[in-house]
């Protein structure tokens, strides 16, 4: 996509990424080089794939999954640091992240394998739970070496577009942008300020699809300076049978599809990797515990909510103070 530039010294840039879109607002001058920045911007979008992605036969978590039992595979910076967030939400979350449900996605045919969506058998579904399982990660060298222990896949689908926002935004502050809204996948990292000095706004994610009371759940919107948002929920990748609805977003206590998730969960923190995960930690609890953790732990989060065939909205303080009041 060629770079075009906005009024009020405003950039817009986009492009592809990760099976998905990407694009940028930046505050330029006229001594920007556009196109050197949308290739340096795609450059750090495209080592994320080199890395994490499941659907590239030769990046390092596929080499990670081919590789022998018992042998220590050295992972690029960037992989480390994703796997250290992907670890530490596992742990405060008690395992409702998980990044080594790769055998479960592919299970339920939204991995990469090419296995058709359905609802797989109980004996596989235990089968592909014994192959999982986030404690069983051993790392050693600072967590730049990790071990195989033999059968285990990580899928990071859930932090590693969240995490291409951030390492897009650090590379603009590194090159000398001041500010920057930067959108992957609809995981955004905003720095800086608009050239009128007023922070970056958002409308957050809500479902398109479905009858919203308006005056139960008008539109948010969200200010961000030095923020990052996050959504997940059950209306992007999911299928139906036997007249129910199965979504990707796989409850590793259960190995299943979460039963009760919530149309979105939208979550802010401080960058986009942790945004992400726990949006997607928040989904798998259920919009109830989810909730309620969110509440308990001051994370800022808001559950769309589908009940008797209408929507609902709740929020936590701390989301509620992000929002733009009208």
């Amino acid at each position: 996509m060629q770079p075009t530039a906005a009024a009020a010294d405003l950039a817009t840039l986009g492009g592809q990424t990760m099976g998905t879109t990407w694009s940028v607002r930046l505050l330029a001058h006229a001594r920007d080089d556009l196109h050197a920045i949308h290739a340096g911007i795609q450059a750090q979008l495209d080592r994320v794939v080199a890395q994490m992605s499941t659907w590239e036969a030769h990046s390092d978590i596929s080499r990670y999954r081919d590789a022998a039992a018992g042998s220590w595979i050295a992972l690029p910076p960037e992989f480390a640091t994703v796997l250290d967030c992907a670890l530490e939400v596992a742990a405060a979350s008690d395992g409702a992240f998980d990044p080594t449900l790769g055998p479960l996605v592919d299970l339920w045919g939204f991995g990469s394998a090419g296995t058709p969506r359905r609802v797989p058998a109980e004996a596989g579904i235990a089968q592909a739970r014994e192959c999982c399982g986030w404690q069983r990660l051993q790392r050693r060298a600072n967590g730049r070496e990790l071990l195989q222990p033999g059968g285990l896949r990580l899928d990071l689908s859930a932090i590693a577009k969240g995490y291409g926002a951030d390492l897009v935004a650090a590379h603009l502050r590194a090159g000398g942008i001041g500010a920057a809204l930067v959108e992957v996948g609809g995981e955004i990292h905003a720095f800086g300020r608009k050239p009128d000095g007023t922070p970056w706004r958002v409308l957050v994610e809500s479902a398109a699809d479905e009858q919203a009371d308006l005056e139960a759940m008008p539109p948010r919107v969200l200010q961000l300076e030095d923020a990052a948002v996050a959504t997940s929920g059950d209306r992007w990748h999911r299928f139906e049978q036997d007249g129910r609805r199965y979504a990707h977003t796989i409850d590793p206590r259960t190995g299943i599809p979460v039963a009760d998730a919530a149309v979105a969960v939208t979550v802010v923190a401080t960058d986009a990797m942790h945004a992400d995960a726990w949006a997607t930690a928040l989904t798998v609890m259920g919009a109830q515990a989810g909730l309620e953790f969110a509440r308990n732990h001051d994370l800022a989060a808001r559950f769309v909510i589908r009940e008797a065939g209408r929507l609902r909205e709740a929020m936590t303080d701390a989301f509620a103070a992000r929002l733009v009041q009208a």
